[in-house]
């Protein structure tokens, strides 16, 4: 069972440990000490730890505020190498989006990601994420999901 915890001083550490493969960090560059360390800086960057039971699987970031558009980010989603393809990516973004949802009470939340991660569209498509634009951010695809 997936489950997310906030990366606390329990667990920053191993997430840390996190990483793609070498081919994946062309689409996802940011090492996630990079992330843990924005979100002492950027206040409203909420870096979350995934689990698989007790397993430490992957991590993600969220911002709790919205953008001036009344957007909110869901900045990155990642599974460490070890588990990928195990289903665990897409069991924590339909947590992610339950608890943005839920605690935020959020209508609208955005994704980016590279144009060649022809994975991570497809699975943004397969949850009702819709292309908004491409190159704007970074040269990413940003996509957009109505939350009902």
């Amino acid at each position: 069972m997936i489950h997310l915890k906030r990366v606390s001083v329990d667990n920053w550490y191993p997430c840390t440990q996190l990483n793609v493969t070498e081919q994946q960090k062309k689409s996802f560059p940011a090492p996630v000490v990079y992330w843990i360390a924005e979100s002492k800086v950027v206040e409203d960057f909420q870096p979350m730890a995934i689990y698989f039971d007790s397993e430490l699987v992957g991590f993600a970031v969220y911002s709790d505020r919205p953008d001036h558009e009344d957007n909110y980010w869901l900045l990155a989603l990642m599974i460490d190498t070890k588990y990928q393809g195990r289903g665990y990516g897409r069991e924590a973004l339909r947590k992610l989006i339950d608890l943005m949802k839920e605690s935020l009470k959020c209508k609208r939340i955005m994704i980016g990601h590279r144009p060649e991660n022809d994975i991570a569209g497809k699975l943004y498509e397969s949850f009702g994420f819709h292309r908004v634009s491409e190159g704007l951010i970074g040269g990413e695809v940003v996509r957009l999901l109505r939350c009902r």
